[in-house]
């Protein structure tokens, strides 16, 4: 088999757990994609996107890997003068011209290109810093931003850069949750090395274990962010005898917002935030479950962060969206 398949059988509704920004051997990582998809399963990963730079997908070099229990999304890492994207969900033997700057008309035209064959892109490491390694192009071009990105070193999972572009991604938020236009999050290891694949990882709610599937749930902010496998979150938002999870709208009649986390595997000493289109609202020591009253009339929107003692995060979620 040349290429992977894009649809695994008997995996309907659920919560699938996936890296959407690894590297092989055929572009600048370390590992062979039997290794990468090895490493996949034992981070408990249920798919993961393979994003070589600038290189489609080889022919024979991911079809045999994926099996039955691990999806593998075909995709690549466009990388210009002034920034990275990543273009998921690419066809077979599919090449995105890297060669574009932003402000050109080409930048616009590969985007509709991805997007015309049921693609989508994502803003790769937008503060990353290095020469072209700072996205350039507006944010808003894109599906979804990547506020997570691993490290080239394995036990060091969050920097400065990752906290710019959350910060910068949670300013925005604040405008789009209100107008409906808002751009989802996602977190990836960028994985070069052992030891990297699933840290951080996507957690989506898909319709299915499929590529068009896990596509539609990212772009539709259905989704969060863990920092292992070994992380559990479940966060919702109920008014009115309504109820609804990540990424949805709860239409609250005017009544009070009542929030849940749940939360398991989670490292000793964190702390939960709340945060709204007014900042951080309310924090409060983890706990296999915390609840937190507001109103739509104070926010359109709650996300949730959770955060070791020294900072770093261990989950980070999209929005619920309050009317």
């Amino acid at each position: 088999m040349d290429y992977p398949p894009t649809r695994l059988p008997g995996r309907g509704p659920g919560w699938y757990r996936g890296d959407l920004h690894v590297h092989s051997v055929h572009s600048d990582g370390e590992l062979t994609p039997a290794e990468l998809a090895a490493a996949a399963r034992a981070a408990g990963l249920d798919f993961l996107a393979t994003t070589e730079h600038d290189a489609p997908t080889a022919p024979g070099s991911w079809g045999e890997v994926g099996g039955d229990d691990l999806l593998v999304i075909l995709g690549e890492e466009v990388t210009t003068g002034t920034g990275h994207w990543l273009a998921l969900g690419l066809a077979p033997g599919r090449l995105v011209d890297h060669r574009h700057r932003a402000g050109e008309a080409a930048f616009e035209r590969e985007l509709r290109g991805v997007r015309a064959a049921g693609g989508t892109c994502v803003a790769a490491h937008p503060h990353a810093p290095y020469p072209g390694g700072e996205l350039m192009y507006p944010l808003g071009a894109f599906d979804a931003v990547e506020v997570w990105n691993g490290q080239w070193s394995a036990d060091l999972p969050w920097n400065a850069d990752n906290e710019a572009a959350l910060a910068e991604w949670g300013r925005r938020l604040g405008a789009g949750a209100r107008t409906g236009r808002w751009q989802p999050a996602v977190g990836s290891s960028d994985a070069h090395l052992p030891g990297q694949l699933g840290t951080p990882q996507t957690v989506v709610h898909a319709e299915e274990l499929s590529t068009p599937a896990i596509l539609a749930a990212v772009r539709a902010g259905r989704s969060w962010i863990a920092g292992s496998a070994a992380v559990q979150l479940e966060f919702t938002a109920e008014a009115a005898g309504r109820t609804a999870g990540i990424g949805e709208r709860l239409a609250t009649a005017g009544r009070p917002v009542d929030l849940a986390v749940r939360l398991s595997g989670l490292p000793g000493g964190c702390t939960v935030h709340f945060r709204t289109e007014r900042g951080k609202e309310h924090r409060a020591p983890a706990a296999a479950e915390l609840h937190w009253r507001t109103d739509a009339a104070a926010t359109a929107f709650v996300r949730v962060e959770v955060r070791r003692p020294d900072g770093w995060p261990v989950a980070l979620t999209n929005p619920v969206l309050l009317a």
